[in-house]
């Protein structure tokens, strides 16, 4: 399944930014897959990818790391197959590489937070916090 991240850019600290990712709903062979889940991770600079948020495609429950709680809001769009990330009171610490990924199907652990069970990934965004 393809998926098209944008929206990333350079922004103060303090400041705004919004990221969307949009899945093309099939694969690049033309089969169609459902979406259990999809989520956003993330790499800073010399650091391991991790783990930021996750919303569940039949519910819409979210989950996010601790270090973004109350700033950070995944929301989805089912009809668009597309989810959003709303990132208020942005950091310096935030500056990364953003990643969309998406769950095909549940995995055992009913994790959302492990990058191995993801399927699918997008390119990347960057963005950038000044101080």
């Amino acid at each position: 399944v393809q998926l098209q991240a944008y929206g990333g850019g350079l922004v103060q600290a303090g400041g705004s930014l919004s990221l969307s990712c949009a899945s093309s709903g099939r694969t690049s062979s033309g089969q169609t897959f459902p979406t259990y889940a999809m989520a956003w991770f993330r790499r800073a600079p010399g650091k391991e990818r991790d783990f930021v948020a996750a919303v569940s495609w039949y519910d819409g429950r979210t989950y996010y790391t601790d270090s973004v709680k109350g700033r950070f809001t995944i929301s989805r769009d089912n009809a668009r197959n597309t989810i959003y990330l709303r990132m208020n009171s942005l950091k310096p610490e935030d500056t990364a590489v953003y990643f969309c990924a998406l769950q095909r199907r549940k995995y055992s652990s009913g994790s959302y937070i492990l990058g191995d069970e993801y399927d699918d990934w997008g390119q990347g965004t960057l963005v950038t916090v000044s101080s």
